[in-house]
């Protein structure tokens, strides 16, 4: 299915106030940040970040910041949304060993954070790592300071308080939760729906998220609600969406109940990898093999384990779990972020400002980098669809996964599944309304048919104005029979008049416009928008599965490219040169009993 190109962005309207469904067709899209980190997390401040949440949030906002290297950067477009996300251990204490008045001043580290050298500084972030600096052991337990974790602590709740202007820009309290398991990644950003929270949970605490939960079921009693986003599930070595609890205890309904309310989003993409599928996981996905990161950990060592580390794969593992079970532990929506340590939201391949401040902040210092930080990408963001733009409304959209992630574009999608979507017609007049009136949008559940049926999906997109043409929107499915999952992607719609092989059933590539000499692109393939209905060919009633939306851009030149042409250097071969940025929905899940 082909579309036509469109120059207008499609809007819903004429709607008259009454139904449940004429108010959901209302919610509009919001693009936000919810990963970011100022000089109060300790390896931000050893990269030489000197940035406050405030000045986070009023770079969120639309003003510019410096950034620890000496340039400016400033967002064209303000973001609607953004939670601030330190880490919550030795939060604050590294800024502290610059206070001569402090006793934090006198710890061993505290010459080797502050030296005016970036290499030196970095070493001290290797201290913290292994418990010794010049071979000889450093009391980590001393810089442990309550008293500066809750005067921090205030000033992050102050700061999202203070920027939080309702209607306008929404910010949130928030925190990282930064379990590592033998170099592992189980990272999480726990994010506030209030006005108050309490001292986070860090991982001086314990390292099991399990305990996280239970943690933030207990403050949820008190009034405090919160939900936790797992990030970097591609740096865990499998071991972030397992088949067995931390503690090797088979998995129990009320760990999948425990797990799905306290953890109802995953971060799919950031600057550190997308963790959406691998080749070695998807081999029949032509797109799969797109901004892997293949390490983890502050060495470098090299992930063994992909499967548990990748969101399709937990959506499969969910589905056998549900088939043998009667759960599904891994029933979670997507979003993006960036993980940016700088204060800065790195998202632009054209302002590339890295994400480790002095360590990968200039077009000369990344070419000088090891390999695995070329790997960094400029992503992501959060996309959800909202009423308004209120620490409610994002909050709630959060919580029932109405949301999407992208690399980096502003690209909108919708998509709504059904069984009776006759009414349906994307991008023409009132076109939303049906869809929520007769079926249900990303992060909802289908339940069998009451007769022989089969589910028709409404699939929309429009570009970021600021970006690619759009290539085509893909839906990707997994299903389940007896405790074994499957997987296929299927091309929806796309651009221009391409025709699928008959033979191979693939759809040609889109072309690419990129110059190599010049870093440029044109949008003279692709279209602005696509939309369309797709209609499960394959589908079975008695089989669970899932359903989510994947969006690709044309090619465009990645950030490598913009440096290569500035420097007149080139950067590694084997490094890719070009991107076909994109986003991906939340699934809809469909539940035959």
């Amino acid at each position: 299915m082909s579309s036509r190109s469109v120059t207008t962005f499609l809007v819903t309207l004429g709607l008259a106030a009454g139904s449940f469904a004429q108010d959901e067709a209302e919610r509009k899209p919001l693009f936000g940040e919810t990963h970011i980190h100022t000089a109060y997390s300790f390896d931000a401040y050893m990269f030489s970040t000197r940035a406050t949440p405030d000045d986070a949030y009023e770079f969120a906002k639309g003003k510019p910041l410096k950034h620890p290297l000496g340039s400016t950067h400033q967002l064209e477009r303000p973001l609607d949304f953004m939670a601030v996300t330190d880490h919550a251990f030795y939060m604050g204490s590294l800024m502290k060993t610059s206070d001569q008045s402090h006793r934090l001043s006198k710890h061993p580290l505290a010459n080797t954070v502050n030296d005016p050298n970036p290499a030196v500084r970095v070493s001290a972030f290797r201290a913290l790592a292994t418990g010794k600096i010049g071979g000889k052991p450093v009391d980590l337990p001393a810089l442990v300071d309550h008293d500066v974790q809750k005067e921090t602590w205030d000033r992050v709740i102050e700061s999202a308080n203070r920027h939080n202007a309702p209607g306008t820009f929404t910010a949130f309290i928030g925190y990282e939760y930064s379990s590592n398991v033998r170099g592992r990644t189980l990272h999480r950003n726990v994010i506030f729906k209030g006005d108050t929270a309490p001292l986070p949970f860090t991982r001086l605490d314990s390292l099991n998220p399990e305990d996280l939960w239970t943690w933030m079921d207990a403050i949820r009693a008190e009034g405090h609600e919160a939900l936790a986003i797992p990030h970097n599930s591609n740096r865990s070595d499998g071991i972030m969406f397992e088949r067995e609890t931390t503690g090797d205890t088979p998995f129990t309904q009320e760990y999948a109940d425990q797990r799905n309310r306290n953890e109802p989003l995953v971060e799919v993409t950031q600057v550190k990898g997308t963790s959406e599928t691998h080749p070695m996981l998807s081999p029949n996905d032509e797109f799969a093999d797109f901004e892997l990161l293949e390490t983890m950990g502050t060495a470098g060592s090299k992930v063994t384990q992909f499967a548990g580390g990748y969101v399709r794969d937990a959506y499969r593992t969910g589905l056998e779990f549900q088939d043998t079970k009667g759960f599904n532990p891994y029933r979670f929506g997507l979003i993006g972020s960036s993980d940016s340590h700088t204060g800065i939201v790195p998202i632009n391949e054209n302002d590339y400002s890295g994400k480790l401040g002095a360590v990968d902040g200039s077009p000369e210092v990344r070419l000088k980098m090891r390999r695995t930080s070329m790997d960094f990408g400029a992503s992501g963001l959060a996309g959800v669809w909202a009423e308004e733009n209120t620490r409610e409304s994002i909050y709630n959209a959060l919580r029932r996964k109405e949301t999407w992630g992208t690399t980096g574009p502003r690209i909108k999608v919708r998509f709504f599944g059904g069984f009776d979507m006759k009414d349906v017609t994307p991008g023409d007049k009132d076109w939303v309304e049906a869809a929520y009136a007769n079926g249900v949008s990303m992060g909802g559940e289908l339940k069998a048919p009451d007769a022989n049926g089969t589910p028709t999906f409404a699939v929309w997109a429009i570009k970021d104005p600021e970006s690619g043409n759009l290539d085509r929107i893909q839906i990707v499915k997994g299903w389940s029979e007896n405790g074994e999952s499957q997987e296929q992607v299927y091309d929806a719609v796309w651009s221009n008049d391409r025709v699928k092989d008959p033979a191979t059933g693939k759809l040609p590539v889109v072309g690419n416009t990129v110059d190599l000499k010049t870093a440029t692109y044109t949008n003279s393939i692709g279209v602005v928008e696509l939309a369309g209905l797709w209609t499960d060919p394959d589908f079975n009633a008695k089989q669970n599965a899932f359903y989510y939306v994947r969006v690709l851009e044309i090619p465009t030149p990645r950030w490598n490219l913009y440096d290569e042409v500035e420097l007149g250097k080139p950067f590694p071969e084997d490094l890719a040169r070009v991107i076909q940025e994109r986003a991906y929905t939340s699934p809809i899940w469909y539940d035959h009993r």
